[in-house]
């Protein structure tokens, strides 16, 4: 059949579609070219010198201060009480004296350092599992009333979504959170009255509300203000207090990771509330909460996450969760008697005295 006057127009542009020019060359093209370099950076190696080192230092500088808390409780003594000038905040030369001291110090470190590091994990095993790279744990010693400024790990690598970023935020909170009430509970139980001649301790711990659920709960018939504690019980107050400052919502703290994975338009005005809402708290309850407020302000800006995909429903359900944790765990006075009004006129003499001693010397 011969073919019609269409067909014959058409056919040349039938034979450019079935033959189409590909804008890139082809292999045989492309050897004549130069080849372009690729270079894929792996991740540094760990440190794991530094880490193991971080970790025996702080591991010394809890059982240090375990040894104190034992010494306390064995007297039946606050935790915090420092009237024996024989041992002091940080008591290096008693422990050198009998070094066989120490062992009394392992119940509050290992407790404490089991629930820091049961933290830092959550966050580096959901870090290693969205193939983001993170460090190791850092433990931090400091020869202070705990013995450590507690642990952290440092994220090196892109987090792809705001899933991941939730998924990493969450994971520590939740996973110190639970030894931290097994040592609570541990804790109080062991625990036993203050003899009748204790004087008043020279720092006095607050309680957060799982405290108090915790001795309703045990049926103990004496107020938490009149007990000495047992070390792990002061370990799992520790591992509260860590728990609700990385909760707070806002900045680069865990909990304003989770804020931000949730609702991040509302990231920087709630840092923002949060910082205001310090400020009065340190005035009237602690003053440490002006150095969190500090450090809210200065991380109030969340880098961008990617939005997809969208958080799931029981992804917001545990973000619920993380909210009743902090309610837990959360306490407006850490330390009684540390309130900016009450500890002001000294720092404000210590200040003065300073600048005319370096005054006199010149």
């Amino acid at each position: 059949m011969g073919s019609s006057p269409l067909q014959s127009h058409l056919e040349p542009l039938t034979s450019l579609m079935s033959e189409p020019t590909s804008p890139f060359p082809t292999a045989l093209e492309w050897e004549g070219q130069p080849q372009p370099g690729v270079w894929v950076t792996p991740p540094p190696r760990p440190r794991w010198w530094l880490h193991i080192l971080l970790l025996a230092a702080t591991f010394l500088s809890t059982l240090v201060v375990g040894a104190r808390i034992y010494a306390n409780f064995a007297a039946h003594q606050p935790a915090f009480s420092f009237n024996d000038d024989s041992i002091s905040l940080f008591p290096v030369e008693w422990m050198w004296q009998a070094p066989a001291r120490l062992m009394h110090g392992l119940s509050f470190s290992l407790t404490l350092m089991f629930i820091l590091l049961a933290h830092e994990m959550g966050h580096y095993l959901y870090a290693r599992h969205y193939r983001v790279y993170a460090t190791p744990p850092f433990f931090i010693p400091f020869p202070s009333l705990i013995g450590t400024m507690g642990a952290f790990i440092r994220i090196k690598g892109p987090i792809p979504n705001r899933r991941a970023l939730f998924d990493i935020g969450i994971a520590g909170p939740i996973a110190g959170f639970i030894p931290a009430c097994a040592a609570v509970l541990v804790g109080l139980s062991w625990s036993s009255r203050l003899a009748g001649s204790s004087v008043p301790p020279d720092i006095e711990p607050g309680f957060p509300l799982v405290f108090h659920l915790a001795a309703r709960l045990l049926h103990l018939s004496s107020p938490l203000t009149s007990l000495s504690l047992h070390p792990i019980a002061v370990a799992g107050w520790v591992g509260m207090f860590a728990t609700a400052m990385n909760l707070l919502p806002g900045g680069q703290l865990d909990g304003g990771h989770i804020l931000f994975s949730v609702f991040p338009k509302l990231h920087r005005w709630v840092s923002f509330a949060v910082v205001i809402a310090l400020i009065p708290l340190a005035k009237y309850c602690w003053a440490g909460w002006l150095i969190w407020a500090v450090v809210l302000w200065l991380t109030s800006h969340h880098p961008p996450i990617p939005r997809r995909p969208e958080l799931s429903a029981a992804r917001k359900w545990c973000a619920v969760f993380a909210i009743a944790v902090l309610a837990l765990a959360f306490t407006p006075t850490p330390i009684n008697g540390a309130s900016g009004r009450e500890k002001w006129p000294d720092i404000r003499n210590d200040l003065r005295d300073g600048v005319r001693h370096l005054l006199h010397r010149r």
